[in-house]
């Protein structure tokens, strides 16, 4: 008896879970994605593994894409049914305000002053904030930033967490902001500033011959697709499919396709 009791539960629940998923594919955000035939999506074009626009063939891939390719596959039935637009740390939250964009997936920390804002997925890829110095700098910890020059991406969270760990550190350091990941790599080779902070996947993108990513990590940084807050519907269909692309083993895989694991 309890486990027909048990089985009868669960029954409920998938046939509960199979409505409640049919009703959001009904759902207005999502008829006019599929009126539209195609998923607009905000992904970086300059961080290597996650969204990387190759100068060569022209063509935008990495982790981020492949998770709107099956989100495309599940609302449109094609995963190539996709129109990405370039996103930065800073443009990417207005995208979607002004509805240019459906979803952001553009390694999008997941916080709780921007889930005010914006809906997001569970977390489909974690990390952690890291420096990169160069080499022989004499920089090998956080406390050896007193007195430097760090550079940051425009409206990251990376800011805010250093300025929290240097205060609590009783150290001093200077922010300069950059609108893109090549612009700080560049203002580090040039020595323009004495540190590259972002997540240390992202880094792993810039790490040459001349530079090393310190060990330490500074936070704990998760990545979450983002849509637009009114659009409720289509945020309980993306996170369904994040889900299950976890619980199947594939964004393990995908993982290691872009040597994030």
């Amino acid at each position: 008896m309890r486990k027909f009791g048990v089985f009868l539960a669960g029954a409920v629940a998938l046939i509960s879970l199979s409505f409640n998923v049919a009703l959001a594919e009904d759902a207005p955000d999502i008829q006019k994605i599929k009126d539209r035939g195609v998923l607009k999506v905000g992904v970086k074009v300059d961080v290597p593994k996650f969204g990387y626009k190759d100068p060569k063939s022209g063509v935008t891939e990495g982790l981020d894409i492949d998770v709107a390719k099956a989100i495309a596959k599940k609302i449109l039935g094609d995963e190539n049914k996709i129109e990405t637009q370039a996103v930065t740390a800073k443009t990417r939250g207005p995208l979607l305000d002004n509805g240019e964009v459906d979803l952001v997936i553009a390694t999008f920390t997941i916080t709780p002053e921007r889930k005010q804002s914006y809906n997001f997925s569970d977390a489909y890829f974690a990390d952690g904030i890291a420096l990169m110095v160069k080499k022989n700098s004499g920089i090998a910890s956080f406390k050896d930033l007193n007195g430097k020059k760090i550079g940051v991406a425009q409206s990251a969270t990376t800011k805010k967490v250093i300025q929290e760990k240097a205060t609590a550190e009783g150290i001093k350091v200077t922010f300069f902001e950059f609108g893109t990941y090549p612009e700080i790599k560049t203002a580090l080779d040039s020595k323009r500033i004495d540190c590259f902070s972002v997540d240390g996947s992202i880094l792993l993108g810039y790490l040459d011959e001349t530079t090393i990513i310190l060990d330490e990590r500074l936070s704990a940084e998760e990545y979450g697709v983002a849509s637009k807050f009114s659009n409720k519907a289509l945020a309980e269909l993306v996170n369904g499919v994040v889900n299950e692309l976890k619980s199947s083993g594939e964004l393990d895989k995908l993982a290691v396709k872009w040597g994030l694991k």
